[in-house]
């Protein structure tokens, strides 16, 4: 019976001294390191350190820049007087000079690898620098589109502007026709004069003679 007394007693114990443990490990833990245990996320509002690259970083618009320069260079008179030049005086070397001097002699396998070696690489700049050409060309069409299309839309509001001011302008009475029209009227005025002063019409024209008998009003003074 001793035995069976015993296990309990010692479950306790273990227990006990678990729980010791636990303790001790919190208290030798402060309280943020396990926040500063974790990987610290990236803060939106600052820029991030510059990282280096192994591989250095190139320029594509200074690649093409340069491809351009030799492919202008290319399609120039100078660079097929210097490459004359260099024909000529690598062939007469390798055919007149010493035997002992010659570096590459008849059939020049040398020079023919140097000039496919040109020619190979001459094809791919020349193409680079057509394509750059196109892509300039494609900006430049659209921004004369873009440019074609504000001055016909300008011309069209000026144009219906004009329109406009000219109706307005065919409304407006002009000096001329205020002079004709009061020409006219005059005409009319001494015709019907004319007519009022008939024999016996005394006094019926446009304009009638003011009676003797009719008495006369005096003016009054404003007050």
């Amino acid at each position: 019976m001793a035995p069976e007394r015993e296990t309990p007693v010692r479950g306790r114990a273990a227990t006990a001294h678990r729980e010791r443990a636990f303790a001790a490990s919190r208290e030798r833990t402060p309280a943020g390191a396990t926040a500063a245990g974790r990987p610290r996320a990236a803060r939106l509002d600052q820029p991030r350190p510059p990282r280096r690259r192994l591989l250095p970083e190139w320029d594509p618009e200074a690649f093409g820049r340069l491809s351009e320069r030799i492919a202008r260079f290319l399609g120039t008179g100078r660079f097929i007087v210097w490459m004359t030049v260099v024909v000529i005086t690598w062939i007469g070397w390798n055919t007149l000079a010493p035997r002992p001097l010659r570096f590459d002699e008849y059939p020049f396998i040398f020079l023919t690898l140097a000039l496919s070696l040109q020619a190979s690489y001459a094809a791919p700049l020349i193409l680079l620098a057509q394509n750059r050409q196109d892509d300039r060309d494609r900006v430049n069409l659209e921004q004369d589109r873009k440019q074609n299309e504000r001055q016909i839309a300008d011309t069209e509001y000026l144009t219906r502007e004009i329109a406009a001011l000219r109706m307005g302008l065919g409304e407006v009475a002009t000096r001329d026709w205020i002079r004709s029209e009061l020409q006219d009227l005059v005409k009319e005025l001494e015709e019907r004069r004319l007519d009022g002063h008939k024999p016996g019409d005394e006094g019926h024209g446009v304009f009638p003679a003011v009676s003797a008998d009719r008495p006369r009003v005096r003016d009054v003074p404003d007050r």
